[in-house]
């Protein structure tokens, strides 16, 4: 079984997150959504609240998984039998950044990356970005999934 990660913070997903999870679903037998856990960064979604919201989201692809992960990507795909990364582009600055990262995982495992061009209709679209206008009152429902607009909505009327 060959298996690829689409690793992440997804704080939140977004409509580009799912299109890239979905592709790699397409060119792999399984594919592990690992949500990042970073105990020194406090999220706007707690990682179980993260997971929950990915495993609505990737119901429907029935090769999807969702876990987390804590350390090194190349420690948890070598523990995991999980043999490349899938990743999206939006960006020459993305490209940057992720070229040094495939580059550094196949140093230090062979772990092998593919770097997929975005759907030009996400190519702006970042979980900041999204919370930073929702935060400000703007509509970002066809940005997202509709349970991230749903629980976009719930948090930023709990802060008030």
């Amino acid at each position: 079984m060959r298996r690829a990660v689409c690793p992440g913070s997804y704080d939140p997903a977004t409509n580009g997150h799912l299109d890239i999870i979905e592709r790699a679903a397409r060119l792999f037998d399984e594919v592990v959504v690992a949500v990042g856990v970073n105990k020194s960064k406090k999220g706007l979604f707690t990682t179980e609240e993260r997971m929950d919201m990915l495993r609505e989201i990737t119901a429907k692809l029935p090769n999807v998984r969702v876990d987390s992960w804590q350390g090194l990507l190349v420690d948890y795909c070598r523990e995991n039998d999980i043999v490349a990364v899938a990743k999206g582009l939006r960006s020459v600055s993305d490209f940057d950044y992720e070229l040094q990262m495939a580059q550094m995982n196949r140093e230090l495992t062979g772990l092998e990356t593919l770097l997929m061009a975005n759907n030009p209709t996400y190519g702006f679209v970042s979980s900041s970005l999204v919370k930073e206008v929702t935060a400000l009152g703007g509509d970002i429902e066809h940005l997202v999934p509709p349970v991230v607009f749903k629980r976009l909505a719930e948090k930023y009327s709990e802060r008030g």
